[in-house]
């Protein structure tokens, strides 16, 4: 997400905070693609806002479900980068918040 940490383990905060404001939380893998050291992958991602996060509003209850895509740089069998595009704008719209302001 944008404004997180860009180092070793935020990647790990981001999504404890995810599984810990989305109730029934769910991953499907819709497509995986690798070549070289690079592996992309097309996910369906869906939840109930049940719990806080420091970056969103109150649990509304309501459900979403975005597409997202992953993209890993891998190098001596571990990944050394993680970059990730989400449908934020959809997942705003469905859950009934408000678009953030630019700061």
């Amino acid at each position: 997400m944008a404004g997180e940490p860009d180092e070793p383990g935020a990647a790990f905060e981001g999504i404890r905070r995810q599984l810990a404001a989305f109730g029934e939380f769910a991953v499907r893998t819709d497509g995986l693609v690798a070549e070289g050291g690079t592996v992309v992958a097309r996910l369906t991602v869906s939840g109930r806002h049940t719990g806080e996060h420091p970056r969103m509003p109150r649990p509304t209850g309501r459900t979403f479900e975005v597409e997202q895509i992953w993209v890993f740089t891998v190098a001596d069998g571990r990944i050394t980068e993680i970059r990730a595009v989400s449908d934020r704008l959809g997942m705003f719209l469905q859950l009934g918040w408000d678009w953030p302001e630019a700061a």
